[in-house]
């Protein structure tokens, strides 16, 4: 009885642990953070550099350039950015809201810009509350006075409203995909000008601005989806500002580190792509002061098939080589007497020759020697008839 219960309880374990890891993986999963993908500093920028705030929602829009990557409505295509201004004697406030519907709204940044007695002009970027967290602001500071300031300062200036909704929209816009968020990153960097510095402060200095957006304040995400605000989705952080001291990866997900794997070590940059580039064109391996490159190594043994012996002699295996060696074994073979297999057969074929020639000179001696003794025998017999 007691081994069927145990048999029992490891397969409810076994059947169990994956279910487990299932919970557990969906616990520990995290999605991109939604602030990633408007970037603050970008709108100080180009509200910098534009002639009014029609040209600064252009600019917000515009296709090639791609300022905002913003999909709050998830129907696969980033949102439309409109500008709507208020403004009560001095103070401009200047909200930039997401279309994400036929009268559906959602502010994202708003730009508080107030003068002075003494004519200056204090430019607040505030990013919303429900995106950002709370007091998430940039104050630029611009290198020459923008051209929008001569338009907000004028007798009878009527306040900037957008023209456009949903669905209807210039003809200068179309819609596109929302892109990876490090690549997004790479993309706004080029369109911010760093000749502009941009503060990150924690404190509104415009309380005006404060009071008029909370009147007239677009909050339709946050009505209908309060599980996405940025105290739900970080809320052991107060804004953005901290969430990028703490968290080691800027841009979150898997597809996000890419942009922010590099480490710095001893000076460098660690790139992985760089390195593995470095380790596949660099194979070989330092000894000595040479890289053993196997490569190399490969063809100098192909084309010098020989060895380097102690001596620096290297014997190659080529057929110079080769004839040199025959020859001079040759040689040796000669002068010390003994006969190789190889030259058995040449030096039968000279012994034979010299002994034919031997023999001939013998022949040829012999009949010499039989024609004078024949001689003299008939000069004998001559001699004696007479």
């Amino acid at each position: 009885m007691k081994t069927k219960i145990m048999i029992s309880a490891c397969f409810a374990f076994l059947f169990a642990s994956p279910i487990l890891a299932q919970d557990r993986t969906t616990v520990n999963a995290t999605s991109s953070e939604i602030s990633d993908n408007l970037d603050l500093r970008a709108i100080a920028s180009i509200f910098g550099d534009a002639k009014n705030l029609d040209d600064f929602e252009r600019q917000l829009n515009d296709p090639k350039i791609q300022i905002s990557n913003l999909d709050l409505n998830d129907d696969n295509q980033v949102d439309y950015l409109r500008v709507i201004e208020s403004v009560e004697e001095n103070t401009h406030l200047i909200i930039v809201q997401a279309v994400l519907g036929r009268d559906t709204f959602q502010d994202v940044a708003t730009i508080e810009v107030e003068r002075d007695r003494n004519n200056q002009v204090q430019v607040q970027v505030v990013g919303d509350v429900y995106m950002y967290g709370q007091n998430y602001i940039y104050e630029p500071v611009y290198v020459s006075t923008p051209i929008i300031y001569t338009t907000f300062w004028t007798p009878r200036y009527r306040p900037y409203c957008s023209a456009w909704y949903w669905n209807y929209y210039p003809t200068y816009y179309y819609a596109w995909n929302p892109y990876p968020v490090f690549r997004y990153r790479n993309n706004v960097s080029i369109h911010i000008n760093f000749n502009h510095h941009y503060s990150y402060v924690n404190t509104r200095k415009c309380t005006r601005a404060v009071v008029m957006h909370q009147l007239i304040r677009a909050n339709y995400c946050e009505r209908n989806y309060p599980t996405r605000a940025f105290a739900y989705r970080n809320n052991s952080v107060k804004n953005r500002y901290e969430l990028d001291r703490t968290r080691t990866i800027k841009n979150v997900g898997t597809r996000n580190d890419v942009a922010y794997t590099n480490t710095r070590n001893n000076g460098r940059y660690n790139d992985p792509i760089k390195q593995s580039t470095r380790n596949e064109s660099n194979t070989g391996t330092r000894t000595n002061g040479r890289y053993n490159d196997p490569i190399k190594q490969s063809t100098r043994n192909d084309s010098n098939a020989g060895t380097r012996t102690n001596n620096g002699a290297t014997n190659r295996d080529n057929a110079g080589q080769k004839t040199r060696t025959e020859n001079t074994t040759r040689y040796e073979q000669t002068n010390s007497g003994t006969k190789s297999p190889s030259n058995y057969n040449q030096g039968r074929s000279r012994e034979k020759v010299a002994t034919t020639g031997n023999r001939g000179e013998t022949r040829s001696n012999n009949a010499r020697e039989n024609n004078a003794s024949r001689g003299e025998r008939a000069s004998n017999d001559r001699g004696n008839r007479r």
